[in-house]
C-alpha cells in the first residue's frame, strides 16, 4: 500500500477527517504501508515528527522522500550537490562527501527561487553538472488552503534554457515507486497507490506498473483532473476513507487478501 501524505492524510498541520482511522484499518489487516511524499520544503526528520504529533505512527523506513532518493543517487555516482532547495531541507544533505563532479539538485526552493540562484544553476548545468529534480509537480496545496506554484515550473525553465532534461527522483519516477515496493517485498501489480495528484501520484504509479491507482478528491484535486491524465485512475473517490472502502470492496482487483 502506497500513500501520499499532503492532501491525502493531512492539509497543513491537521489530519483530514477519517484519514487516521482509515490508516488504522489498513494496519489492523497487517497490510504493509509506505508513505511517498514529493514534499521538498521539509526535512524527513520533521515530517516524521509531524505525523507522530498527529497520532500517526510512522517508522523511518516507511517514509520515502525525494531528498533521500537524491542522497542515494549522489552517493552512488560520486557527485557533490549544488543545492537549489528550500533552506529547511538542507539538513537532509548534510555530511555528504565532497567530489570533483557536481549535480544540480533542485526542489521547491520557495523564496530562494531568484534570477541569481536560477542563473547560477544554469551556468553549472551548461558547464556539465548533472541535473537532478527532486520532483516535477506543477502545484501544491499551501498552508492557506490555496494552490501554489511548485518546483516543476522552475525545473522546466532550466530545461528550456539548457536544452537538457532533468532526472526526476520523486513521483512519478518509476524508480521512486520501485524503491518503496522493494522495501516491502511487494510486486507492482499487487500494489495500490492513493494520491491527490492525478498526474504525479496516480497516473505516474499506473504507468510504473502499479496495479491500482486511486485518486482522492481532497488536497490539490480539481474537478475533472482524472479526465486529463493517461493512464487514468483506476477509480476516483471522495477521500482516504472512501479509498480504503474501495480497496476492500474490490479485493480481487486491488490484489488485497484479508
Amino acid at each position: 500500500m502506497l500513500l501520499d501524505l499532503s492532501g491525502v492524510i493531512y492539509v497543513g498541520n491537521e489530519p483530514l477527517p477519517g484519514a487516521l482511522e482509515a490508516i488504522s484499518r489498513l494496519r489492523s489487516m497487517a497490510l504493509p504501508i509506505r508513505f511517498l511524499t514529493n514534499t521538498t520544503r521539509t526535512p524527513k526528520r520533521r515530517i516524521l515528527q509531524k505525523l507522530r504529533d498527529m497520532g500517526l505512527s510512522c517508522d523511518d523506513e516507511e517514509l520515502f522522500t525525494p531528498a533521500s532518493a537524491a542522497r542515494d543517487w549522489l552517493t552512488l555516482h560520486d557527485l557533490s550537490p549544488h543545492l537549489l532547495i528550500h533552506p529547511d531541507l538542507t539538513e537532509d544533505f548534510e555530511d555528504l562527501p565532497r567530489h570533483e563532479r557536481t549535480a544540480i539538485v533542485i526542489g521547491d526552493a520557495g523564496e530562494e527561487f531568484t534570477y541569481q540562484t536560477l542563473n547560477a544553476a544554469f551556468r553549472q548545468l551548461t558547464s556539465g553538472a548533472e541535473f537532478l529534480a527532486l520532483a516535477g509537480n506543477r502545484t501544491f496545496m499551501d498552508k492557506d488552503g490555496k494552490l501554489s506554484l511548485d518546483a516543476g515550473a522552475f525545473v522546466a525553465a532550466l530545461e528550456y534554457g539548457t536544452q537538457r532534461t532533468a532526472k526526476v527522483l520523486g513521483k512519478p519516477s518509476p524508480d521512486f515507486f520501485k524503491a518503496a515496493l522493494s522495501s516491502m517485498g511487494c510486486s507492482a501489480k499487487n500494489a495500490v497507490m492513493i494520491g491527490d495528484d492525478a498526474e504525479a501520484d496516480v497516473s505516474g504509479a499506473i504507468a510504473a506498473g502499479i496495479g491500482v491507482g486511486l485518486l482522492v478528491k481532497t488536497g490539490k484535486y480539481t474537478e475533472g483532473a482524472e479526465s486529463n491524465v493517461d493512464p487514468p485512475p483506476s477509480a476516483t473517490v471522495d477521500d482516504l476513507k472512501a479509498a480504503v472502502d474501495w480497496i476492500f470492496e474490490n479485493q480481487s482487483v486491488a490484489g488485497v487478501s484479508t
